[in-house]
């Protein structure tokens, strides 16, 4: 499992008043080395507006990439969160595979005060996201809205969110944040867990402020989240949310990674028809 069970770190990272990445890493990160080539999907930038952006926030600049049709106005927005291998190509592949279907997407580099996990192994990735406070990357996406906005090719009353394990947890907490997001996908993100000062809570405990529709999408030979916490997540959501989970029998972590092993052409593909589908059937479109 790609997820890392968090755990506080000894250092007070909230003292550092400093962007440890200034830029985003070209290519794959360090820690998914070697690409799987032959599943990898690379989607072309043909007609559109696509590369790192400088979002501003009270601590200072982040980087993160941002796709979007050419010349668009008045365009949906998804918000891309990472897994904890960074912004990376996949992520911001998948940007451009929003942009393709008329989006604007932005990926924020969450990591970017706490470290560089681009050439990290993951013995060093463990310590850097672990340092990541839950606050902060909720105040870095409503950063990345309020940037989006500004641009004035955005209507950012049509506000989405996806992310990719350690992004599906995010997924989950940041439609529970901030009542905007009119609809969520989360992939393979975990929904309990144990919980810490930087991580105070997980989705299972801010069930009852999830107001808008998730899609969860999660594989059922997923070693690292068992389906059991799906239902415990069902049963907090109650009997009148509009959210819903699919779950891949078959499937393992990170299934949605054609550029790792994990990868499962058939779940990724349904999942991504029924994320396109959702997304639509909830007015982000």
């Amino acid at each position: 499992m790609d997820d890392v069970k968090l755990v506080t770190p000894q250092t007070d990272v909230s003292r550092r008043g400093f962007v440890v990445m200034s830029s985003l890493a070209a290519g794959f990160a360090l820690a998914v080395q070697p690409v799987q080539a032959q599943t990898q999907i690379s989607t072309d930038t043909n007609g559109l507006e696509a590369g790192e952006v400088s979002i501003p926030t009270s601590s200072g600049p982040i980087p993160a990439y941002r796709a979007q049709p050419q010349g668009g106005k008045n365009l949906p927005l998804v918000l891309v969160v990472q897994e904890i291998f960074g912004v990376h190509e996949h992520i911001k592949d998948v940007c451009r595979r929003f942009a393709k279907l008329g989006y604007c997407a932005i990926a924020v580099e969450h990591f970017a005060r706490q470290g560089n996990v681009a050439n990290a192994t993951m013995e060093q990735i463990r310590p850097i996201v672990a340092a990541v406070p839950d606050a902060q990357v909720m105040s870095d996406l409503d950063a990345a809205v309020a940037f989006a906005k500004a641009s004035g090719a955005v209507d950012t009353s049509k506000l989405a969110i996806t992310g990719f394990c350690w992004g599906g947890r995010v997924t989950w907490l940041y439609a529970a944040h901030n009542p905007a997001v009119k609809a969520g996908i989360a992939w393979y993100g975990r929904v309990v867990g144990d919980k810490t000062p930087l991580q105070p809570a997980h989705p299972i405990d801010v069930a009852d402020k999830i107001k808008a529709p998730v899609l969860g999408l999660y594989g059922g030979a997923d070693q690292g989240i068992p389906v059991a916490s799906l239902d415990q997540l069902k049963a907090a959501l109650g009997v009148g949310t509009k959210s819903e989970f699919v779950v891949y029998p078959d499937a393992p972590h990170a299934f949605h990674a054609d550029y790792r092993p994990s990868y499962r052409e058939a779940a990724a593909k349904d999942g991504w028809t029924r994320l396109v589908a959702w997304l639509k059937a909830n007015g982000v479109a």
